[in-house]
């Protein structure tokens, strides 16, 4: 029959026994290096030599000829080469050969408990003032929390939870929060797991970078382009992330700025992009992140076979009065697009629209001088917001000046014309030149602006 066993060890510091009934759940058994073990084997008859096997060992470990039906085998001083996989076994003293099954075996782990779980949410980056939590968790119970913060001689908090998790708040983050933190869990004789896996906290304190791109929009396939990035100071180091990504996509520095290059532009470069910075001598205190920038891939469709041609501009170039409306129609040859509409000199579009069809249609409300220039727009895959048409043709807009406004009316004491009553021009004459005036609406038709004929010198 297979005997039972339990293990015992104790603490030579604590000079105390604490047995440990072995279950389907408790397979494992942990201890400090130096303290005394002792493996208890119980059978279910008497008369009988039990042996302790050791894994991997071919000859038993001990044997022992108790007066009973159990065998207490004692390990003393206990180092990490007593740690493997116990079992044991016993045979009847008056048939030496004859064996029972060995016994379910325990695992003796000299040292420390697996690790936990650690996580920290919000994951990322922290702005100053912000709240984070680190999570730590293991598969056992009655055990207690330590947090540890990398460069703090001691442990920061400990909490005892009811289950098997515990959470470290940050209600406000301060710059000195920023870091690397780790978990660990003891029982109660002392016994520590091992440390976590380290997370980080990086938390927002210095003013954002400048990002740009070169060159700045329409970046076609398979050509080369830059992100650049800009500090305050030299000195620094800076991170480049693209939207959606958890980690970052390139880093560089010890400079005040830095340039990113990507040799051959491809579809898979095409989002949104910012950078940060931070000391080289603190790198756990990070800037606030760029303004993001746009890296749209210009001439390529669905799949790199299905290029998207250019939209199509009205074929005249319009006209616009002051405070007049305009509007600027683009057509494509695809349904579901957005619209976008640029302007020579702008470095992001003027507008964009998601219409139900293959066109588009910008209005331009109350036109101002402001508004004059080479206009041009461009389409992109709703699915693929950084896939765009190469951009149509360009188009001006040319604002109309107002016709001048009427002079004053001459004062009744003066001639009509440009002469006064002492016949000494009173405006320059433009000898040769008709002279024409447009009147305002109460004056009489066929007569000049001041009451008399239009003339010309």
């Amino acid at each position: 029959r297979t005997p039972l066993y339990q293990v015992l060890h104790k603490h030579r510091v604590k000079k105390q026994s604490l047995p440990l009934k072995l279950t389907k759940e408790s397979e494992s058994v942990f201890t400090a290096p130096g303290a005394d073990v002792t493996i208890w084997c119980q059978g279910q008859r008497q008369d009988v030599r039990f042996f302790l096997h050791k894994t991997g060992d071919l000859n038993p470990q001990q044997h022992m000829d108790p007066a009973g039906a159990g065998a207490e085998f004692r390990i003393p001083t206990v180092g990490r080469q007593h740690g493997g996989n116990y079992s044991c076994s016993y045979r009847p003293r008056s048939e030496p050969f004859v064996s029972s099954q060995p016994s379910d075996p325990v695992q003796l782990v000299i040292g420390s408990y697996p690790k936990p779980s650690i996580s920290v949410s919000p994951s990322g980056l922290i702005p100053v003032g912000g709240k984070v939590t680190i999570q730590c968790w293991h598969q056992r119970l009655g055990m207690r929390f330590l947090f540890y913060k990398a460069g703090d001689g001691n442990y920061l908090t400990y909490t005892d939870p009811a289950g098997s998790k515990a959470e470290f708040p940050i209600i406000s983050a301060r710059r000195d929060h920023g870091g690397s933190y780790t978990c660990r869990y003891h029982d109660k004789s002392g016994i520590y797991s091992e440390p976590s896996d380290p997370v980080q906290i990086i938390v927002l304190s210095s003013p954002k970078p400048s990002s740009s791109l070169s060159p700045s929009r329409g970046v076609v396939l398979e050509v080369a382009m830059t992100v650049r990035c800009q500090g305050q100071r030299r000195g620094l180091e800076f991170a480049l992330y693209k939207a959606g990504a958890r980690n970052a996509a390139a880093w560089g520095g010890d400079l005040a700025g830095v340039e990113f290059p990507i040799p051959k532009v491809s579809r898979a470069e095409g989002g949104s992009y910012t950078c940060y910075y931070f000391p080289s001598s603190d790198p756990d205190t990070w800037s606030e992140p760029s303004n993001p920038v746009q890296l749209v891939v210009a001439g390529e469709g669905p799949s790199s076979a299905s290029p998207l041609p250019a939209p199509t501009p009205p074929p005249a170039s319009p006209t616009g009065r002051l405070h007049a409306n305009v509007t600027i129609r683009c057509q494509g040859q695809h349904q579901d697009m957005g619209f976008f509409l640029h302007k020579a000199g702008d470095l992001n579009p003027q507008r964009h629209m998601d219409p139900a069809g293959a066109g588009a249609e910008f209005c331009i409300p109350t036109v101002g001088r402001q508004h004059g220039g080479s206009y041009s727009c461009s389409y992109r895959p709703r699915s693929e917001p950084f896939v765009s048409s190469l951009p149509s043709d360009p188009m001006q807009l040319v604002v109309a000046e107002p016709p001048p406004p009427c002079p004053p009316p001459v004062p009744p004491q003066s001639r009509c014309g440009p002469y006064g009553e002492s016949g000494v021009p009173t405006e320059p004459v433009i000898r040769g030149t008709p002279w024409v005036q447009l009147c305002p609406p109460h004056v009489t038709a066929g007569r000049g602006c001041c009451g008399g004929e239009s003339r010309g010198h």
